[in-house]
């Protein structure tokens, strides 16, 4: 079945830019966000600030519960661990729920539906999600057009996760019967920026990212590279929080609430993600 999403944000305050903390704190008083500012527009950097969705919704959240926010720059895969063992209060970098995750971290309500697209080269032969795949009557995947394709991913994110399971899946892997990884056509990165410098230089054949940093990696390379009308798969995000703190998770429900129903949305869609 063809997959067709979009992407709704919902309501977060409107702060101005927020420093980047170069030390955590023990102290109750703050909020320490462990994010990975390499996903724009919802934490990228400017200077030595991280500015984006997720920094300000973080903001808005601290601003009600009375802390001081402090943001930490690490990599995506550290997020929920570091959030796990107690090294941050929170994780919010575009994470997706799914029940992996549920596992290790509490997740907050929904704030953010995203959209994973694919990026190819301008001149790419792929044009659509159907020229990746040959179907059966029903319409389900059954085969790779190209058994050589290789598809670039930022590591352990959910279209690594995706991209990486059986092609009856639609993955792009081959799989063994006790499902690990017989034929591995996924090229892993540390950040989606590495991803697209390798398409670029036609190491990978095609990028599978979220919509929104999909459209400024292909507004920095305008002529180069684009975004694939048919899109991928759709995700939720919301805010990891530790499973032990209860009380921290009723409280960021709360105010999360708070602000989808004070009115900002409007001012947090159009100072970020334009109106068309």
């Amino acid at each position: 079945m063809k997959k067709v999403l979009s992407i709704i944000l919902v309501a977060i305050m409107i702060f101005s830019t927020i420093a980047i903390s170069t030390s955590c704190s023990s102290d109750e008083d703050s909020l320490i966000m462990a994010t990975n500012a390499a996903f724009p527009p919802y934490e990228y950097k400017d200077g030595e600030n991280i500015v984006g969705i997720d920094a300000e919704i973080a903001a808005a959240i601290a601003e009600k519960l009375g802390k001081k926010l402090v943001i930490k720059d690490v990599d995506f895969g550290s997020i929920l661990a570091g959030v796990e063992t107690g090294k941050y209060t929170i994780g919010m970098a575009g994470i997706t729920v799914n029940d992996e995750r549920k596992q290790q971290v509490n997740f907050s309500d929904t704030y953010a539906t995203g959209v994973q697209v694919f990026i190819v080269k301008n001149d790419s032969q792929y044009t659509s999600i159907d020229d990746f795949f040959n179907y059966d009557e029903n319409e389900n995947p059954v085969s790779l057009k190209n058994p050589d394709i290789k598809i670039g991913v930022q590591e352990n994110t959910t279209g690594d996760i995706y991209s990486s399971s059986a092609i009856a899946e639609w993955g792009f892997n081959d799989l063994n019967e006790d499902d690990s990884i017989k034929t591995d056509r996924v090229v892993r990165y540390k950040t989606g920026a590495e991803a697209v410098e390798a398409l670029k230089k036609g190491t990978v054949d095609a990028v599978i990212i979220d919509n929104e940093p999909a459209k400024s990696f292909v507004a920095s390379n305008s002529g180069v590279i684009k975004i694939l009308e048919t899109q991928y798969a759709n995700e939720d995000y919301a805010i990891a929080i530790n499973k032990e703190d209860t009380q921290l998770l009723a409280d960021i429900n709360k105010a999360l609430a708070e602000l989808k129903a004070d009115g900002t949305i409007e001012r947090i869609i159009n100072k970020y993600i334009p109106a068309q």
